[in-house]
């Protein structure tokens, strides 16, 4: 199931249903699991793993070297799982040393076209990356997160679960999980992902927590410590609550707070 135009490099693991379309090239390293399909002209090199039932579209180029100028030919990798699909020129560099040597991709998400991921992100399972998202390199994304169109996200920056980042947002400091940001050149805080939080199943009494320690923590005046703790003594057994403190709690680039209307923060 390989095109006869395709170049795949003695050394490759191959399963043997894997479809390797026409003009695509794949290095000696890498790893391609059952099921997974090269559509055309896709790159794979490097030490990269690819898992099963993945689908990638033409001129898409993965595992290349990161673009760090601190990179010096070290055996780094890139780890896809299952279950992906990657559209058009799609862009996935693999780790380096000040990252752990990885850059991991999980289950179930799709990258839209000319989405780049740079060195050592680490992405979680069903997420989507709407066209032209650009991560830089370390970034966090947790599991069914949302990132919209034409979004450039900095540097070691998480984005927690289940939050949704509006079109066209340079995000710059860490997004809560469960959280709704207004897109734009300075995004904010806009609530909650009440849509996306109802579609994975959250009740409505979850959503009420949520909203509360939001208010307290996000929006509300004072000393972070202090609302923290007001948001301990109020919530200390609801689940997704003690999530949100402890990415609030473990925030190191500072964090994306609600926007105020009317002067763009």
């Amino acid at each position: 199931m390989i095109h006869p135009t395709a170049i795949v490099a003695e050394g490759a693991n191959i399963a043997a249903n894997v479809k390797i379309g026409p003009y695509c090239t794949v290095g000696g390293h890498v790893s391609i699991g059952e099921g997974t399909e090269l559509i055309s002209h896709v790159v794979v090199s490097g030490y990269t793993k690819i898992g099963k039932n993945n689908r990638i579209f033409p001129f898409s180029a993965i595992g290349m070297e990161p673009q760090d100028l601190k990179y010096h030919g070290e055996s780094s990798t890139v780890i896809i799982g299952d279950n992906n699909t990657i559209r058009e020129n799609v862009t996935i560099n693999s780790g380096t040393e000040g990252g752990g040597m990885e850059t991991r991709i999980g289950n179930s998400n799709m990258l839209m076209a000319y989405v780049h991921i740079a060195h050592d992100c680490k992405l979680g399972d069903e997420l989507i990356l709407a066209n032209c998202v650009t991560l830089a390199g370390h970034i966090e994304l947790q599991d069914g997160a949302i990132i919209g169109g034409l979004s450039a996200i900095h540097q070691f920056v998480r984005i927690g679960r289940y939050a949704m980042v509006g079109g066209m947002s340079g995000i710059t400091k860490d997004v809560p999980p469960f959280c709704l940001t207004a897109g734009g050149y300075r995004p904010g805080l806009a609530g909650l992902n009440i849509i996306g939080l109802k579609r994975h199943g959250f009740s409505l009494d979850d959503i009420g927590q949520l909203k509360k320690a939001y208010r307290s923590l996000l929006q509300g005046p004072g000393l972070l410590a202090n609302k923290i703790a007001q948001v301990e003594s109020e919530s200390s057994e609801h689940d997704q609550v003690n999530e949100l403190l402890d990415f609030v709690r473990t925030a190191k680039r500072g964090l994306t707070t609600h926007r105020r209307d009317g002067d763009g923060e």
